[in-house]
Parts: structure tokens; sequence; C-alpha cells
């Protein structure tokens, strides 16, 4: 059987050119982009420096003999390449169900360009079937709590082994089962714009393409291709 996480995360990886700065996302997918890469570092010299979304992406890379540089230690990104948990048809997304939105948004806004890849159950033609993670500071947590509770967002903590999420920069993560988002740019705007609130998992007008992976092979979905099909 196909592994198509695999198939897209080796796709991806040719897009990787000696001398870049290349931003490794995090999660099941981007795994297999990151192996890829100490693959070719090993056995064909690539030559590149690397930035990591997480923690455990960290210690995958360095474990495969990647170079390793802090976000604040570079100007740019050239190029990062992450999963996404959905992915519409103009090809925005929601993302942070591995819990690291706030270091992946970061990433991603340093960088020239932005590749996710992804399985076909992730494309959607509307956000919000998939929860939508918003990162919040613990202090004042139950008041955005019930803040989201009183706009009827549906919100839960997100939890693991028993005890609440904490993320890597030590704050909790709240989901907002949305179902359909309307207007993402509008939630958005409303949620960068809420006090308490780190970062959210809607992620605008951030990449070029997206590579899906088919049993057939992996297929890349330009921008304004997508765009011009969102008009048909």
């Amino acid at each position: 059987m196909v592994n198509l996480k695999e198939q897209v995360g080796i796709k991806a990886a040719e897009f990787v050119k000696d001398g870049m700065i290349v931003g490794l996302g995090t999660g099941s997918t981007a795994y297999y982009f990151v192996a890829e890469l100490g693959r070719r570092i090993k056995e064909e010299g690539l030559k590149i420096t690397a930035v990591t979304t997480s923690s455990v992406t960290y210690e995958q890379a360095e474990g495969l003999g990647i170079p390793l540089k802090a976000i604040d230690d570079v100007e740019v990104v050239d190029l990062t390449v992450d999963g996404a948990d959905e992915v519409d048809l103009a090809l925005n997304g929601i993302k942070g169900g591995g819990g690291a939105l706030l270091m992946e948004k970061i990433v991603a806004t340093n960088s020239k360009d932005c590749i996710w890849i992804v399985d076909e159950s992730k494309q959607v033609e509307t956000l919000g079937a998939f929860k939508l993670p918003v990162e919040v500071v613990q202090y004042g947590a139950e008041n955005l709590f019930r803040h989201f509770e009183k706009k009827g967002y549906s919100p839960a903590y997100r939890e693991k082994d028993g005890q609440r999420f904490v993320t890597d920069q030590g704050n909790y993560i709240i989901d907002l089962d949305l179902k359909v988002i309307q207007d993402a740019e509008a939630l958005a705007n409303e949620l960068d714009h809420t006090v308490g609130v780190v970062e959210h998992g809607l992620f605008l007008n951030m990449i070029s393409k997206v590579i899906v992976g088919t049993p057939e092979g992996p297929v890349i979905i330009e921008k304004w291709v997508s765009l011009e099909r969102g008009r048909v």
C-alpha cells in the first residue's frame, strides 16, 4: 500500500536546492520531508541549513545530522515545507493539530516560499470541520474560554495524557469546534485582536502550492490554478 505521507514528503524535498535555508514543518507528514532531507544530505551531499518549528522536529533533524540554526539567526527562510490539517480551494488552511502553530506561523511568515504537503483527505471546500486551534497564555485562559463559549465557538482545552497540553512556548491550546468558517479573514482578524490569544491556526495567503498525495502519485496544485478553479 502506498504511503501517501511519505510520497509527498519525498516529492517536496525535490524543491530544496544547495545553499537554501529551509523551514522544517511539524507533524506526521512533515516527518517524511525531514527524513528525505537527511537522506539527501548523507547520500547526495546536499548542503542546506534548516530552521525547525518544534522541539520534536528539532530532535529529528539533529539526529539526522541536518545543520540547524535558530529563527533569530537567519534573516529569511528560502523555503518552508509543512503539513496542514485542512486546505481549501484558495490554498488557505488550518494548522496546529500537532500543537506547534505558533512556531510554524513564525517560520512561515519569515519565509520567501511555503509549500504544504497533504493527502486527499485534507482537501475541503470550506474550512472549519477540523477544530481550529487557538494558542492562549495561561494567565486569564478561563476568561478566554468563557468568551469563546459566549460566542458559540464550542471551545475545548487541548489535552495530552489527561492533562492540559502545554506548547513549546508554555501556552495552552483551546480548540474551537466551528463546523464551518464562513469568513476566515474576519475570524482571523477577530482572533488577532483578542487579548490573551497568542496565535491561531488560520494560515491565510501564506503558501504558493500544495502537494497532494494520491494513489496515482503526487499532484501539485499551484496557487493561481486553485484560485481559477474557485471562480468556476
